[in-house]
């Protein structure tokens, strides 16, 4: 048996790119419902009628409809159809909202120092969209003193609060405790609002 391209049993060979489109010689449906390139609906016609009709305007035949009884056809340019096919794909992905949410590790007796280096990295990660998940765990007989892990977290929160929204307030999860907080846009908005405007180069000043 050959190499070739694969078939479908019901409805010929399939086209062997991406986007499994059926394109000019590949349609062999019986008969075809066809669309102009400008929209306008042309009727049903055997597929190499249609063909004829597209190849008369220098375009393709492209089956955009499979499942449609029966198969829809449009006449347009193929290369043209994949660009505009890519472009709304890749629209599509930019409008997906990805949701990262960044971890801070924290200790009951974490020192003022390494809370404010970390409390730093906390606010860039919401100034910039991300979620940020702020988790301490107790070790050992800290575990008798949680009292001190919730002040820490309340302290957070309030450090965080010109940025943030409370998601999930402090909870224990087994020995670790955890505050998740989310960017408030609305603040996030008014804080560049009314941030100063970069200084102005001064190198023509002597």
């Amino acid at each position: 048996m050959g190499g070739g391209r694969s078939f479908d049993r019901d409805r010929g060979p399939k086209r062997g790119g991406k986007d499994g489109l059926r394109v000019n010689r590949e349609i062999r449906a019986p008969e075809v419902r066809v669309i102009d390139e400008d929209g306008t609906m042309l009727g049903v016609f055997p597929p190499m009628e249609a063909l004829r009709m597209a190849e008369a305007k220098g375009l393709d035949l492209i089956e955009i409809a499979p499942t449609a009884k029966p198969p829809t056809c449009k006449i347009m340019d193929y290369g043209k159809y994949k660009y505009e096919l890519k472009k709304k794909e890749h629209q599509a992905r930019k409008n997906q909202t990805v949701i990262v949410i960044k971890e801070i590790q924290l200790r009951p007796r974490t020192d003022s120092h390494d809370l404010d280096v970390k409390m730093r990295h906390a606010r860039r990660f919401l100034l910039e969209g991300d979620k940020v998940k702020v988790n301490l765990r107790f070790y050992g007989r800290e575990m008798a003193h949680q009292e001190v892990g919730f002040d820490l977290l309340k302290k957070v929160v309030a450090a965080l609060n010109d940025v943030a929204m409370v998601e999930v307030p402090p909870k224990m999860e087994g020995r670790q405790l955890f505050v998740l907080l989310a960017p408030d846009a609305a603040k996030i908005k008014e804080i560049e609002k009314n941030a100063p405007a970069p200084a102005e180069a001064t190198e023509d000043k002597e």
